[in-house]
């Protein structure tokens, strides 16, 4: 007799669900890495684990929150910055027993308005703390409120492809449909209303009733950051549809360029007149893993709703209440994000020069990714505007693409393997994220550190070059730039 967690009898959508940024190339990494291989890790947007270090504040203020009795010890002085122990002190007062306990399911209600007052600072609008949910990662807030919209397989989510698997995964997990919409790479990976509205039709013909719309501004994996224009659009095109935006700006601090630089929903929204600015539903999520804090590990996130009925608010309580508590450190962390230190603190200068380091760094690696895939045989990249990764074409030649379908392999999978095994790179092939039929793309991180990088890029070209050599014998590219 079969048992309950016997494979034949699991829930079929977890059977279904997949996940490629730790799918079958993370474990062929992590068995070359067992065998003593070097591998880079550049297939998720991990900082800390590829060399980034932590912003000293931060640490310092939640090291005196974990252990509190060394803010007795008469030296604490000695080895603390005054404001990070005043800072300290006051996230202890705030909390019912130290970080040890539970806080309200919605997270502690003081950093939920200290989030408030980041939002209303950035955008220049009021937000409600009561409308806003400390999370154990954006993720789990994503999850969460997927979970309320979708109600069964007819109900569909627009997801913008190539899109980040959580999405991919979620919905399938929870039982609902993906209908995609593309984003054009040869407008810079851009929105065509013209395309959301064949989905949305598409879906219908199918008897899908699409319910709400996934945007990743800055862009993961393509890395583009959207126009005003653009957010106006799919804002107005929401509403017309009667769709909730999901806005997935957790990359909104990782900025390369200044053409574009992030604009919240919320602020798009909220620009708008009446009946739009009052009448279309939003939830924005944001998190302290990505930015220049790369606090992954930490699992701190949140999500804000707006213009949600009270009642939905006071449902997704409830379920909130189901885990009790939101990780109370990472709630600290996010308190110590959207209220940072101002000039004339202690530890101001410090931190700033720390924070515009990384920042500034990550911008040279953006330069030295893009212009070092554009300098490769058969392979163009647009510029990565923000976010973490570059999202380079990969024009494989026809035999290479015929020698993948005898090794029962996806193209961008078998070229991605053949280069992990010959370089240590792991990557993530973009049939993962979602492409168009017959291109083939993968995703990296411009994590590895700065000095690292040109050795890096060597490698690949190396690898990519003699690639397209074995599988392609004609000795050109056969391939014109975007």
């Amino acid at each position: 007799m079969s048992k309950g967690l016997d494979y034949d009898t699991l829930n079929e959508n977890v059977k279904k669900t997949a996940y490629a940024v730790r799918g079958e190339l993370y474990l062929r990494a992590s068995e070359l890495q067992k065998q003593g291989k070097k591998i880079i890790f550049t297939n998720v947007g991990n900082p800390h684990a590829l060399g980034q270090k932590p912003l000293t504040f931060p640490r310092q203020v939640v090291a005196l929150c974990q252990a509190p009795f060394l803010l007795d010890d008469p030296n604490v002085g000695l080895l603390f910055p005054e404001d990070a122990i005043a800072r300290a002190k006051y996230y202890l007062s705030i909390t019912s027993g130290g970080l040890g306990a539970y806080s309200d399911s919605r997270g502690l209600p003081a950093i939920r308005q200290e989030v408030a007052d980041f939002i209303e600072r950035r955008d220049g609008y009021p937000s409600n703390p009561e409308h806003i949910f400390l999370t154990d990662g954006a993720s789990k807030g994503v999850m969460q409120i997927l979970n309320a919209i979708i109600r069964n397989k007819n109900d569909g989510i627009l997801v913008p492809v190539p899109q980040y698997p959580l999405y991919s995964a979620a919905i399938t997990l929870l039982g609902g449909s993906l209908i995609p919409y593309y984003l054009e790479e040869t407008s810079n990976w851009g929105l065509d209303i013209d395309d959301l509205h064949q989905s949305v039709v598409q879906a219908k013909m199918k008897g899908i009733t699409v319910r709400a719309m996934v945007i990743i501004n800055p862009g993961n994996p393509t890395g583009q950051c959207l126009s005003a224009s653009n957010i106006n659009q799919l804002l107005k095109f929401c509403f017309h549809e009667n769709l909730v935006l999901l806005a997935d700006e957790v990359y909104q601090q990782n900025i390369y360029q200044n053409s574009r630089p992030f604009i919240s929903a919320k602020k798009m929204l909220l620009d708008m007149h009446a009946p739009i600015n009052t009448g279309m539903q939003l939830v924005s999520f944001h998190t302290v893993s990505k930015g220049y804090w790369g606090e992954c590990g930490q699992r701190g996130g949140y999500f804000e709703m707006t213009n949600i009925p009270s009642q939905t608010v006071d449902e997704i309580y409830k379920i909130s209440s189901i885990s009790l508590s939101p990780n109370v450190p990472a709630q600290i962390f996010m308190g110590l994000m959207v209220n940072p230190l101002k000039p004339g603190d202690i530890s101001y200068q410090k931190f700033v020069t720390e924070c515009n380091a990384i920042l500034e760094s990550l911008k040279r690696r953006a330069h030295i990714m893009t212009d070092g895939f554009n300098s490769c045989r058969n392979v163009v990249c647009n510029f990565t505007e923000g976010a973490m990764y570059s999202f380079p074409q990969i024009k494989l030649p026809p035999r290479a693409i015929e020698a993948a379908k005898k090794a029962g392999k996806i193209a961008d999978v078998f070229y991605c393997l053949k280069l992990l095994e010959a370089t240590g790179i792991s990557t993530v092939p973009g049939s993962g994220f979602g492409q168009k039929e017959g291109v083939f793309h993968l995703r990296t991180t411009i994590l590895p550190p700065e000095e690292d990088m040109p050795e890096i890029m060597a490698s690949f070209k190396k690898f990519n070059n003699e690639f397209m050599q074995q599988y392609d014998g004609t000795g050109s590219s056969g391939y014109s730039r975007m």
